[in-house]
C-alpha cells in the first residue's frame, strides 16, 4: 500500500510541474546545478517520470495494470585528473507490484593506468554486437519484462557488477570483461506477465510463477567476455567469445523441478559497413550448450547457431527504416528430438525471424513515430512495437505505445506472450 502511495504522490507532484510557469523556476534550477558544478565539479542530470499502461487482452492470472510507476533519476559525475567518477540511481515506486525498489545503473570508476589499457570497474550497463534489438554475442544482462510493458528502451538492458578492460593495440581493441558472480537476465516468470509453462502445458501468470536456482558461488560462478575488432577501409570486423551460463533459465533439474541457468560458452563474429548507401551488418554465434549432451538431453536447451543479416538506410527525408533477418538452427537435432517428452512441443531445426523499423521525424524533429516489428514466418507469430514521443520543450516528454503478441500456438516464442497485449503512456522530466 506505501508503494501504491509513493507512486501517486510522486505523480501528482509530476503532474503539478506541469502547471508551473517554468521559465523563472527552470533558470533557478539551472542556477543551482551550476552552483554545485562550480563548487565541486559535479555534472549532475537526472529525470522524473509517471507511466501508466494497461492490458488490451483479458488475462486471467495477471492484474489489468501492466505498468503504474513512478521514476527518479539521479545522475552524477566528477572527473578527478587520476579518474573519472559516475553515479546513476534510480527510486522506482512500482504500483503493480506494489513496491519500492532502489535501482543502481552505474556506480564505477574509469581510469587509464597506461596510454594504451582503459579500466573500468564497478557497476555499469554493457553491451556490444551489430543487431537491432536481436543480440547474438551480446551476452549481458537484459530486462525483458521492462520491454514488454513500455518502459524506456534504456531499461532493455540491466546493470551489473563487472571489471571492464580495453587495450589499444595501433589498429586492434580489445575488450575484456569480467563479472565475479552470475546475473542472468530479468525473464517473464508470472509475477507481472504471463507465459507458456511446458510442464502444465497452457499459459500461466500468478498462479505458476517460475521457481529458479541461479548460480551464486563468488568467482567459480562467475563470467567473462571478450572482443577483438578492428577497422579495414571502413568495415568494423570483430570476434567474440563468452564462458558463463545461459542468460535465462534453459534447463530444469530433475531433482527439485527449479529451471536453471546451464553453462554455456559463445563463439562469434560481426562485420559492419557502408552498403548501398545504406548500412549493412552481419553477425553470427555458435551457442555451445556444455551440459546439453549432443542434444540427448531434454532438460537442457540444445546447443544451437545464430546467424543474422539487416541493412538500415533513409528511405526519405526524415523517414528511415531497418531490416534484418535472424535464423536459429539447433545442432543435433536429430538427438534432440528423440530425447523431448512425447508431452512437450519439439522446437523447429530451423526457427526464421524478420524485422523492420520504421521511423518518421516530424515537426522539427519533435516528434518522433517508430514501428518495431518482429515476425517469425516458422512459428507464425509475432511482437509489434509502435511508438510515439512528443518533445514538449527542452524538459518536458511525452511518450507512449503498444507492445502487440500474437502467435497462432501458445507454446511458440512469441505466441507464449499473447495474453500481455497493453498500451501505456508516459510524462518525463529532464533537468
Amino acid at each position: 500500500m506505501f508503494a501504491k502511495f509513493f507512486v501517486i504522490q510522486l505523480q501528482a507532484a509530476i503532474l503539478l510541474l506541469c502547471l508551473l510557469p517554468f521559465s523563472g523556476w527552470a533558470d533557478e534550477e539551472l542556477s543551482a546545478i551550476d552552483r554545485l558544478y562550480n563548487a565541486y565539479s559535479i555534472e549532475l542530470a537526472g529525470f522524473a517520470e509517471t507511466r501508466w499502461g494497461a492490458r488490451l487482452v483479458n488475462d486471467p492470472h495477471e492484474k489489468d495494470m501492466s505498468i503504474g510507476e513512478a521514476r527518479l533519476q539521479l545522475e552524477l559525475s566528477r572527473d578527478f585528473e587520476q579518474f573519472l567518477l559516475k553515479f546513476k540511481g534510480d527510486l522506482l515506486g512500482d504500483a503493480v507490484m506494489e513496491e519500492i525498489n532502489v535501482d543502481i545503473r552505474d556506480f564505477s570508476m574509469l581510469f587509464s593506468p597506461t596510454d594504451i589499457v582503459d579500466v573500468k570497474l564497478g557497476r555499469m550497463v554493457s553491451t556490444w554486437g551489430t543487431g537491432d534489438l536481436i543480440f547474438i554475442n551480446d551476452m549481458f544482462p537484459k530486462d525483458w519484462q521492462s520491454f514488454f510493458i513500455g518502459r524506456n528502451d534504456e531499461y532493455l538492458k540491466q546493470a551489473s557488477n563487472i571489471i571492464k578492460t580495453g587495450v589499444f593495440l595501433g589498429e586492434y581493441a580489445i575488450d575484456l570483461v569480467y563479472t565475479p558472480l552470475f546475473q542472468g537476465s530479468e525473464y517473464v516468470s508470472g509475477e507481472r506477465l504471463s507465459y507458456y509453462n511446458p510442464a502444465a502445458g497452457e499459459i500461466v501468470g500468478r498462479n505458476m510463477i517460475m521457481d529458479d536456482s541461479a548460480p551464486n558461488r563468488w568467482f567459480s560462478d562467475g563470467e567473462i567476455a571478450g572482443r577483438l575488432s578492428r577497422q579495414f577501409s571502413g568495415v568494423e570486423v570483430a570476434l567474440y567469445g563468452y564462458s558463463g551460463f545461459w542468460q535465462e533459465p534453459e534447463g530444469m533439474d530433475r531433482m527439485s523441478g527449479k529451471a536453471i541457468y546451464p553453462r554455456l560458452n559463445v563463439w562469434g563474429a560481426s562485420a559492419r559497413s557502408p552498403l548501398l548507401g545504406g548500412i549493412g551488418n552481419i553477425e553470427a554465434g555458435y551457442y555451445d550448450s556444455i551440459q546439453d549432451d549432443n542434444g540427448k538431453d531434454p532438460f537442457i536447451r540444445p546447443s544451437e547457431y545464430r546467424f543474422l543479416a539487416g541493412f538500415e538506410l533513409e528511405l526519405a527525408h526524415e523517414l528511415t527504416g531497418g531490416f534484418q533477418y535472424y535464423l536459429e538452427k539447433i545442432n543435433h537435432f536429430d538427438n534432440y528430438e528423440q530425447a523431448l517428452p512425447s508431452t512437450m512441443h519439439a522446437r523447429d531445426e530451423y526457427r526464421h525471424l524478420l524485422t523492420a523499423r520504421l521511423t518518421q521525424l516530424l515537426m522539427d524533429q519533435n516528434l518522433i513515430l517508430s514501428l518495431f516489428a518482429y515476425y517469425s514466418p516458422s512459428d507464425n507469430d509475432g511482437y509489434v512495437r509502435p511508438k510515439f514521443s512528443y518533445k514538449l520543450n527542452d524538459n518536458w516528454l511525452l511518450d507512449g505505445g503498444f507492445n502487440l503478441f500474437w502467435g497462432e500456438d501458445d507454446y511458440t516464442f512469441w505466441g507464449r506472450f499473447q495474453d500481455n497485449t497493453n498500451a501505456y503512456v508516459g510524462l518525463r522530466y529532464s533537468f
